[in-house]
Order: structure tokens, then sequence, then C-alpha cells
């Protein structure tokens, strides 16, 4: 019992809350603020970032740790009015790190994938990237470099972040005086729209002192309208982390003189050529149809239950499973997270990931019997059925298809 992780409860508990926003949004007759495909790739953008620290959040409290006994300017004591002033300092922390990584290129194509849906609700909090993450961390080791002890910050980053899961919804509105004093639901919102006069506004993530006194402070007035101020045009896992990184290399490359290169990378998103973007969507045949409703929500569904089962098995005995078998898992569901964005999106070549994901399990099986010898029949057995029935033309019939729509 003592190398079960309980964390693991807060990937249901995330799952019920948004089960329960979308309930009460249906209520109220505002069910408009979820849309499936959104939804799904918020999922699974939160899905890969909590699997991929599970391998890599141990080094951060190491890594604090570190610095606090080496290179501590002072010996803070945990008192009670010392996590007072610790919650300020992560907050402070945290707007300067929110606020550069809206300001500078490098830092801006990990922080891009938490603006991108167009519908802001609780599910929009799962999108954050592990590359953001790690970023967040090197900032936070600030912390117990002025000597906050890394237990102490470890409790105030989960109370931080699940402050800031709570400020992702349209269902509660402005808050009288608390929206002097709290970042609310109402002012995150305003961060997260796509409108000329909330850009670039409302960095603080629990509260507003740190935007009224740098500036960028702002109420909302207008209903916002969310998202990026140029949408990407896809659903896919894959482009959704890394098309902003392809627009930087490609920008580098045309950029003319030392000058050019270096805003490239380090200067503002804003100053990036907005026509590179649409010329990689055009060669990467990254587009979405805004027409056409998906008919397969049933097999995506099953896939996604399947991969939150196997992610919440994953926290909860981490230390425990053997690291063939986290592995594994860590493949399994990257590859499912693949499949679903491609499924989203009618990808014709879903049907060989989908082949390469049943070998896998095979594979995986087999080597755990130790009879990976025998791999080769599944193998022949699947080539035979292709050969045979023609299972992709199948497949393509009968998952790759639309639900007809009337104008």
């Amino acid at each position: 019992m003592n190398n079960i992780n309980y964390l693991a409860f807060a990937i249901p508990a995330f799952f019920l809350f948004v089960f329960m926003e979308y309930r009460l949004a249906r209520q109220k007759r505002k069910s408009s603020i979820f849309k499936y495909e959104s939804t799904v790739a918020n999922f699974s953008v939160g899905i890969a970032e909590r699997l991929l620290n599970l391998f890599i959040a141990a080094s951060f409290y190491q890594v604090y740790n570190w610095i606090y006994n080496h290179y501590a300017l002072f010996d803070i004591p945990n008192e009670w009015y010392v996590w007072l002033f610790l919650l300020l300092a992560t907050d402070f922390v945290w707007y300067w790190y929110h606020r550069l990584g809206h300001e500078i290129n490098f830092l801006w194509a990990a922080h891009i994938v938490h603006h991108q849906s167009e519908e802001f609700n609780l599910s929009a909090a799962a999108r954050i990237t592990t590359i953001q993450a790690v970023f967040r961390n090197v900032f936070w080791c600030i912390l117990p470099l002025i000597g906050f002890h890394p237990g102490m910050i470890i409790v105030i980053l989960l109370a931080h972040g699940a402050y800031s899961f709570f400020t992702h919804t349209q269902l509660i509105g402005k808050i009288g005086w608390l929206e002097h004093v709290f970042i609310t639901p109402s002012l995150h919102g305003v961060h997260h729209a796509s409108d000329e006069k909330y850009l670039d506004k409302n960095y603080g993530d629990v509260f507003v002192f740190w935007d009224k006194l740098f500036g960028t402070f702002q109420t909302e007035e207008e209903p916002p309208k969310y998202g990026l101020t140029h949408p990407i045009k896809s659903y896919s896992f894959i482009w959704q982390h890394f098309h902003y990184y392809l627009e930087i290399i490609e920008a580098y490359k045309r950029a003319d003189g030392f000058k050019a290169k270096w805003i490239a990378v380090f200067g503002s998103p804003a100053l990036m050529d907005q026509n590179i973007r649409p010329e990689l969507e055009l060669k990467y045949l990254q587009h979405k149809s805004k027409e056409k409703k998906i008919k397969f929500r049933g097999y995506v569904n099953f896939q996604m239950i399947l991969i939150v089962g196997l992610l919440t098995f994953m926290t909860l005995f981490f230390e425990s499973i053997t690291s063939l078998i986290a592995i594994a898992i860590l493949i399994f569901i990257m590859i499912t997270l693949i499949n679903i964005g491609a499924l989203l999106e009618q990808r014709k070549w879903i049907y060989y990931l989908e082949c390469f994901r049943l070998i896998s399990v095979f594979a995986f099986i087999f080597y755990s019997f130790n009879i990976f010898k025998f791999l080769i029949f599944p193998v022949v057995l699947l080539i035979i059925l292709e050969r045979t029935f023609s299972l992709s033309s199948l497949y393509n019939k009968y998952v790759l298809k639309y639900k007809k729509t009337t104008n």
C-alpha cells in the first residue's frame, strides 16, 4: 500500500467534474459550449501530459531538492505564514512564466496547445503539454533557490493547479468583489479569448494583483470568442502538439540575417509570418471538415475509456510495475491517442496504424510469455485475412464514414 500513488484518483475526478459541467450546461441550455471533437482532443492532450509526466515528475522534486540543499539563499522556516508567502511567490513566478510564454516564440510553441480549443470549458484545462510542464518547472526552480522547502513547493503547486482547473468554465459568471482579488472563470475566459481587446491579458493564475501591477488586467465586457486568432485546422494529436515548432523552423529558414533568425526563435509570436501556417497545413494536409459529422463516436469513446483506465492503473501502481509494462502501456496509449486524432480527421492511413497497434499488443503478450518467436503467426494470419476479405476496405467502409447531413 505504501507504493500506491493516490494522485491517480484525480484522473477519474477530472472526468467526473467535466461530466457534471456538461450536464449542467445542458440543463441551462448551454450545451454548445461543448463540441465532441474538441472535447476529445482536449482529453487526448491531457492524457499524454499525465502519462509522460509519470516518467519525469520525480525529477522535478529532485531538482528542487538539489537546488534547495546546495544553493538556497535563505533558510525559510515551515511556519503557517510562510505558506501564504509561498503561494504569492508561486503565483508571481507563474505570472512571468505565463507572460513570457505568450511573448517568446519557442515558449509559445509549448503553450499554444493550451489555447487551441475554441470551446472554453473544464476539458480545456487538460490542454497542458509535457514540454510546457518542463518549461514551467524550470521557472519554479526559483522557489527552492529563494529557500522554500521542496515539500512545501510541491503541495502549493498541487493546490495552485487545482484552483486553475476550476477557472476554465463559462457556467460561472462574474463574482462581485472577488473579481478584484482572484482570477475567476470570467477573467480567465478573457485570457483565452482571441478578440483584439482581450489579447495578452490576465496572465495570473490565482490572484489579479500582478496583472494590475504590470498593466495586463482586463475585465470581461463583450462575450469572448475563444481560441487562437488564427485557428488551427486540425484535430490531429501530433499536429496540435508540433505545428508551431514547424512554423518556427520554417520562419527560421526564410529569415535573412542573424537578427531575423533570432526573432524567428526568440521574438514575439505577433511577428510570425501568418502565411506560414496555411502553407504548412496545405503541405501536410492538416484540415478538418466543418460540414460533416462523424459517425463512429462509440469506437472513439471505447478507446478513450480504455486508455483512461490504463492511465489510472499506471498512475496508481507506477512504483510497483516493471519498466517493461510501463513502457508497453506508454507506447500503447500514445499510439491510441494518435489513432483517435486520425479518426477524428478520417485519415485513411489509420487502418495501417490499427494493424501496427494490434501486432504490438501481440508482440508484448508473446514476449511476456517467452514465445516471441511465434509472433509470425498472427502477422501471417492478418495478411491472409486482408488478402481474403479485404479488411482495409471493410474498415474504410464502416469506420471512415460520416453521418449524412441536410443543408
